[in-house]
């Protein structure tokens, strides 16, 4: 399997400084941000600042610091944004990968989806 990283896709370009972002948080290896088109009221993505295509790219090439940088990432985010479950009712994590998962960007990130139910994720086929 070969991973194609497009250095133009509009993460990179985040990372670059090129486009603005709304940061919710910054660490050594990873970015969290706003999702400019929020699909619940609190929608935060979280990228990896390295060259990764997908969560299966990410763990078979990452360095282990940069893998528990991006998981404690994800964790705070979910502290700071009151949806852990120390704090209050969940929240649903989506990493989409290729085109059957429908990945519109080809940079590994996740979405943090929570502040109301979700319902189900998926209808059975």
């Amino acid at each position: 399997m070969s991973y194609a990283y497009d250095d133009q896709n509009i993460f990179a370009k985040i990372l670059r400084g090129e486009i603005p972002n709304t940061t919710v948080l910054e660490t050594d290896h990873s970015l969290a941000f706003r999702d400019l088109y929020p699909q619940a009221p609190t929608h935060v993505l979280v990228i990896p600042k390295g060259a990764y295509v997908s969560y299966d790219h990410f763990a078979s090439e990452a360095s282990e610091a940069e893998i528990v940088d991006y998981t404690r990432a994800i964790a705070e985010v979910c502290r700071l944004e009151g949806v852990a479950l120390t704090a209050g009712d969940g929240f649903r994590l989506i990493s989409n990968a290729g085109s059957n998962g429908v990945q519109d960007v080809p940079h590994l990130h996740v979405h943090i989806l929570g502040g109301r139910p979700l319902g189900r994720m998926l209808a059975k086929a």
